[in-house]
């Protein structure tokens, strides 16, 4: 059986950070644990910024929270991996899948005119399917999708079932995508690392699933991306709330009987 008494934990590092107006952003990440896993989730998200090819850190805090709200249970999005031989063509498919997922061109387009201003901010921004105008008011903080894991082992049987190979940059990428997309005000996401390293992204949402571009960026670039696209009708602070504080457990169907979740 789960153990009922969940915690947050989450990690953050940075470079520079004795001048607060240059400090770099180097690496951060979050895990949901019970309280017998903490030491390990620990050690997990302390690998992570001890090793990320962005720099050494010279500031990090760890830390953890008990979650208090209920935790919601949902399934991952489907995944699909496009090859592509460039960050042009890269480009030009992570706008057609925004469109099949009902992004009007028009909205595309004023995006990409802008999109050196929506690089910028340390987390997502959210801009209007409609209009295409930003509408969060973060500026360079942006929104940081948090509490949100797998339940245990589930991944692993998630990754073995389909044959895909598992690693910790998809687990959390995956849930964090399935996430984003499972709210009313939701549209799309479109997304790319901010790893030198790593120039695969994604575009996500309901209708479309996840979906893998193998290219889109130039390597060495770090400059990363996160970009919602939502339904203004709907309520964004309920959304905004939901990305941030909302405890969330991506559950792949068929197992949770096993697991006692």
């Amino acid at each position: 059986m789960e153990e009922a008494k969940y915690y947050s934990v989450r990690m953050r590092a940075s470079q520079n950070i004795a001048d607060q107006s240059e400090s770099k952003h180097i690496s951060g990440g979050e895990l949901i644990s019970t309280y017998s896993n903490i030491k390990e989730s620990v050690n997990i998200l302390l690998e992570k910024a001890l090793t990320h090819s962005r720099g050494n850190a010279d500031f990090m805090q760890i830390q953890f929270e008990a979650i208090q709200e209920p935790v919601e249970y949902i399934k991952p999005l489907e995944v699909r991996t496009n090859e592509v031989a460039s960050m042009e063509a890269g480009q030009v498919l992570a706008k057609s899948l925004l469109e099949k997922a009902g992004i009007p061109k028009k909205t595309i387009d004023k995006v990409y005119e802008n999109l050196s201003q929506y690089l910028e901010p340390a987390g997502a921004v959210l801009v209007d399917v409609q209009s295409g105008e930003r509408v969060d008011d973060r500026k360079n903080k942006g929104i940081r999708v948090s509490r949100i894991d797998w339940l245990p082992y589930h991944f692993e049987r998630w990754s073995d079932f389909y044959h895909i190979k598992g690693n910790q940059r998809l687990r959390e990428a995956l849930a964090l995508a399935t996430k984003v997309s499972s709210h009313p005000a939701a549209a799309a996401e479109l997304c790319w690392s901010d790893d030198p390293d790593y120039v695969t992204g994604y575009v996500a949402s309901k209708r479309e699933g996840y979906q893998r571009i193998t290219k889109l960026k130039e390597y060495g670039d770090e400059r990363g991306g996160r970009i919602f696209f939502v339904h203004c009708s709907e309520e964004l602070d309920s959304y905004i709330y939901y990305l941030e504080k909302k405890p969330v457990f991506i559950q792949w169907e068929g197992s949770r009987e096993e697991d006692g979740a």
